[in-house]
C-alpha cells in the first residue's frame, strides 16, 4: 500500500522559511518522479515543483527562484525548501507520485503566509 505523508506545515510570516517533508513508502521510491502540488481556496490545484528519478528538477513560475526541491532516496524522503514566502503562497500543500499510471496523493499539509 502506497502512502505518503507530509510534514513540516505552519504558520510564518512574509518573506520567512519553511520546509515541507514528505516520507513515501509501498514505492520503489528511487524510481519514480515526486511533485509537490498547492491549492488555495478556491483556486486550482497547481503543481509547485517536480523531482524526476535522476534528480532533475523543474518549478512552476510562481516559485522560480524561492522554491527547492530535494530527494533522499535512501530515507524514501522528497523535501520542499520554501524561501522568501509570500501571503499567495498560503495553501495546502500536497506530496505526490504516481506508480504504473496510478497518482498517489498525501493527505496534505497547511501552510499560511501572514502577518
Amino acid at each position: 500500500q502506497v502512502r505518503l505523508v507530509e510534514s513540516g506545515g505552519g504558520l510564518v510570516q512574509p518573506g520567512g522559511s519553511l520546509r515541507l517533508s514528505c516520507a513515501a513508502s509501498g514505492i520503489i521510491f528511487s524510481a519514480y518522479a515526486m511533485r509537490w502540488y498547492r491549492q488555495a481556496p478556491g483556486k486550482e490545484r497547481e503543481l509547485v515543483a517536480n523531482i524526476g528519478a535522476s534528480g532533475a528538477t523543474m518549478y512552476g513560475s510562481a516559485v522560480e527562484g524561492r522554491f527547492s526541491i530535494s530527494r533522499d532516496n535512501d530515507k524514501s524522503l522528497v523535501s520542499l525548501q520554501m524561501n522568501s514566502l509570500k501571503p499567495e503562497d498560503t495553501a495546502t500543500y500536497y506530496c505526490n507520485s504516481r506508480s504504473k499510471g496510478v497518482p498517489y496523493w498525501g493527505q496534505g499539509i497547511q501552510v499560511t503566509v501572514s502577518s
